[in-house]
């Protein structure tokens, strides 16, 4: 089946290459990266992409379920690969058979793991203010209590930052002590006598905003991709980063509308002049989100050609007056970037990021990756 004939995913793996190396080159000795792949790797496709990593020597993934994990060792990924999700007890074996780490998400659940009488991998979370998952950090006799299990392996204990990606002061001073409260519980355990276990606590933004902070791995997500949650956040450490996934489809049809004539579920849009429009073969159940109704635009041959009326299951309508080559069976770019011939000669893009997708729909990049659907293909380009 030819993939590229409706509405497909385009995924550079040289950017992904690159941002790999831009991160490990920025990384404090011993630390090792721990790529988020959960989500379908935020939308880009679990198994290509960490198959990917995986040839870049990347040994450690983190997924959200036990599902995911299993999946990504029937596809061959082999290493550690820690569920950060909760894992329902009759799904334990699921942890055994495929050799995963389970998170223990506090101290009640790790007696419920060692239940299960096999031996299980795990990583202990301990909730420094998140309030999500994870033992709280002042339960020390609590979190001290999870080693008394002798079922369960414990590799690791990690926490997760709540407000990393924000400069403001009070958020700030949160993070901060967030990683004074880690800290001192790997300290209290060492000064008890515990230790063999590996310790992280930065995502993307923790990293990029505390560098000075080392653990035993960082665990990258949107910043691996090569985007930002939100365009306007500044990190401290500045990295050259590369998108990884382009979004594309194909012109379907090209028609009049007339002045007075409205178009579209609910006829939202009405001409108020001659226009042209074309029908895109691509809508929300693609992974476009029906908030853009209205707002935006795609790149036709390096122009813009404006949204208009809603968004479809499976099509959305635009503007194509002002491009008059746009026809049938063209490329249609909805993340990414297009160029005319003209354009490509002199070396000018049109670009459009997730990050200018994600503030039309007043969300952050992260959404709309992750929601992009099953249906399009994910087509890895050749170098």
């Amino acid at each position: 089946m030819y993939q590229k004939s409706r509405a497909w995913i385009e995924l550079n793996m040289d950017n992904l290459s690159h941002n790999v190396n831009q991160i490990k080159k920025n990384l404090s000795p011993g630390c090792k990266l721990m790529p988020a792949v959960k989500a379908n790797a935020y939308g880009h496709g679990m198994i290509p992409i960490s198959k990917a990593l995986a040839k870049m020597g990347i040994t450690d993934f983190c997924v959200a379920s036990a599902t995911e994990g299993a999946m990504l060792r029937k596809a061959g990924i082999e290493g550690q690969i820690l569920v950060l999700g909760y894992t329902h007890p009759k799904a334990f074996p699921q942890l055994a058979r495929y050799d995963l780490t389970q998170t223990v998400v506090d101290a009640c659940y790790a007696g419920i793991l060692a239940g299960y009488g096999k031996p299980i991998k795990v990583h202990v979370s301990v909730d420094t203010g998140m309030r999500r998952l994870g033992e709280r950090s002042d339960h020390l006799s609590s979190i001290l209590s999870i080693w008394n299990y002798k079922t369960l392996s414990i590799t690791g204990l990690f926490s997760h930052l709540c407000v990393a990606d924000s400069a403001d002061p009070l958020d700030v001073q949160f993070t901060l002590m967030q990683f004074q409260r880690f800290d001192a519980i790997v300290d209290a355990l060492h000064q008890k006598g515990v230790g063999g276990f590996h310790t992280h606590i930065q995502s993307s933004y923790g990293f990029l905003n505390y560098p000075e902070y080392t653990y035993d791995y960082i665990r990258p997500g949107i910043v691996l991709y090569g985007c930002q949650s939100q365009p306007e956040l500044c990190p401290r450490l500045e990295l050259s980063l590369r998108p990884v996934l382009s979004l594309k489809s194909r012109l379907e049809t090209i028609k009049w509308l007339l002045p007075g004539e409205s178009a579209g579920y609910g006829l939202t849009y009405t001409a108020d002049r001659p226009l042209m429009i074309g029908a895109v073969s691509i809508g929300y159940a693609d992974g476009i989100p029906r908030s853009l109704s209205g707002k935006g635009y795609v790149l036709i041959h390096g122009k813009k050609a404006p949204i208009i009326g809603r968004i479809c299951m499976d099509q959305l309508l635009c503007d194509v007056t002002e491009i008059p080559d746009a026809a049938p069976m063209d490329e249609v770019v909805l993340i990414g970037t297009s160029c005319s011939d003209k354009q490509e000669q002199c070396g000018r893009k049109e670009m459009i990021r997730v990050e200018d997708l994600a503030a039309l729909c007043g969300t952050i990049s992260n959404e709309i990756l992750s929601c992009l659907g099953s249906r399009p293909p994910r087509v890895i380009l050749s170098p």
